[in-house]
């Protein structure tokens, strides 16, 4: 666990609960595995139902084209300075990891690219009180159905299939709407120091870094709420 103080303003964002802020890319294993212990967490947490959760905007590769993707196990042994066979041995590590909570990860054959268009349909699903259902749909989609998140076509059925209304969606693939609220929480995970993610900020106060324990997420929640209440 990292605990973050004093780095962003103090003090509840809501006038009654808890919020927690989840910075994440739809196309990073770590944060979908996160994301499913949080919940399980979260579920445990008796005061679950006066909990907000905000997917905030981070990409992993901010300087990906739109339009232009490479095969995932590229990417990791450009970035780590890996072996193909090093990276690919990675991925099926993380196969496993998921496999253990739960989670079924088909890595094989992945392909990276960007994913400013994904976050900014996540903006979108914020306004409409769907991102949680969309944040999965896109993580299943590409961690398991091996589906691209990248194109047009691709994204507006899955956001469709979230609940997002059609015309809305595309509406925003075909303009540059939202991209401002995406570089704002950039900016925002940039401030805290983060570099990388998922990393979930409990009422601005307490910060958890990476795919922590569910038990580690759970005493998080629980001392927030208790010093809140204090």
């Amino acid at each position: 666990m990292d605990a973050r103080r004093g780095r962003v303003p103090r003090g509840r964002l809501l006038a009654t609960g808890m919020q927690v802020e989840i910075w994440s890319d739809v196309v990073c294993p770590w944060c979908y595995l996160g994301k499913k212990r949080f919940e399980r967490a979260l579920a445990s947490f008796e005061h679950r139902d006066e909990v907000q959760v905000v997917y905030r905007s981070f990409e992993l590769d901010p300087a990906a084209q739109p339009g232009v993707t490479m095969p995932t196990v590229e990417r990791l042994a450009q970035k780590y300075a890996m072996s193909p066979a090093q990276a690919d041995q990675a991925q099926r590590q993380m196969e496993q990891r998921a496999a253990a909570d739960g989670l079924t990860f088909r890595l094989a054959g992945l392909r990276s690219g960007s994913t400013r268009d994904a976050h900014r349909l996540l903006q979108l699903a914020k306004d409409a009180g769907l991102q949680g259902p969309l944040m999965e749909r896109l993580h299943r989609a590409y961690f398991t159905e091996q589906e691209s998140v990248f194109d047009h076509d691709s994204l507006t059925r899955l956001a469709v299939e979230a609940g997002l209304d059609r015309d809305d969606v595309a509406a925003v693939l075909a303009s540059d709407r939202y991209a401002d609220h995406v570089d704002t929480d950039e900016q925002m995970a940039h401030t805290l120091g983060t570099t990388g993610v998922p990393l979930f900020v409990v009422d601005r106060k307490y910060g958890i870094s990476g795919a922590q324990p569910e038990q580690v997420i759970a005493s998080v929640l629980e001392r927030a709420w208790r010093e809140a209440a204090a």
